[in-house]
């Protein structure tokens, strides 16, 4: 964010701010402008209009999501020695990930995606951070490859989306009134990254 004009920046932050404890349909250019103390001139200068901004918001959240991930994932790699090296990273991080008490980045990931369905604007701002968790993921699994660690029958690419996919389907048991096992949960992915994805 510190590329950005300062007015922009201020615009940004404010709206960040906002989304920590609101829904972006709880909020309006009106709260924005008040709490950052920049004219409604200034804000159309900077953006189309507020869903622009909101849109610019909500992108730089999933951003920062992604930072950490990708961090996460170059020190896996990074480090691992040995298949069950990295194979027990990626079983360390699918438990932090996947914790009961962490629901809450998993719904805010959620709602950022859903946002942007009907949004191609949003979608267009979104898939380059989105495309760069991908390819995180899937440069780890290449590597693994080279290394003579993954599944050479495996493509990387549908791999990190996989991994993607089951991490955001954790949702469907975060709302669910009667939960299953987390420990069998792990299990099964588990089973997915020793049996599937780092088969040889």
């Amino acid at each position: 964010m510190d590329q950005f004009h300062p007015t922009k920046r201020v615009l940004l932050q404010t709206l960040v701010k906002l989304l920590e404890t609101n829904n972006p349909d709880q909020i309006n250019s009106d709260q924005v402008l008040e709490l950052s103390g920049v004219s409604k001139g200034s804000l159309y200068h900077h953006f189309q209009d507020f869903s622009d901004l909101l849109e610019s918001a909500l992108v730089y959240r999933f951003g920062k999501f992604v930072d950490v991930s990708v961090e996460a994932l170059t020190e896996i790699i990074r480090i691992a020695k040995t298949k069950e090296d990295l194979i027990s990273g990626l079983k360390q991080v699918t438990r932090a990930s996947q914790a009961r008490d962490i629901q809450e980045p998993r719904f805010n990931r959620i709602r950022i995606l859903a946002f942007a369905v009907n949004n191609e604007r949003m979608k267009l701002k979104l898939s380059f951070e989105q495309d760069r968790l991908t390819e995180a993921l899937a440069d780890l699994f290449r590597e693994s490859i080279e290394r003579g660690w993954g599944n050479p029958a495996m493509d990387s690419r549908t791999i990190a989306v996989m991994a993607q996919a089951y991490t955001i389907g954790r949702v469907v048991d975060d709302i669910s009134q009667v939960q299953m096992d987390p420990e069998k949960w792990f299990y099964l992915i588990d089973e997915i990254l020793e049996k599937v994805f780092f088969a040889r």
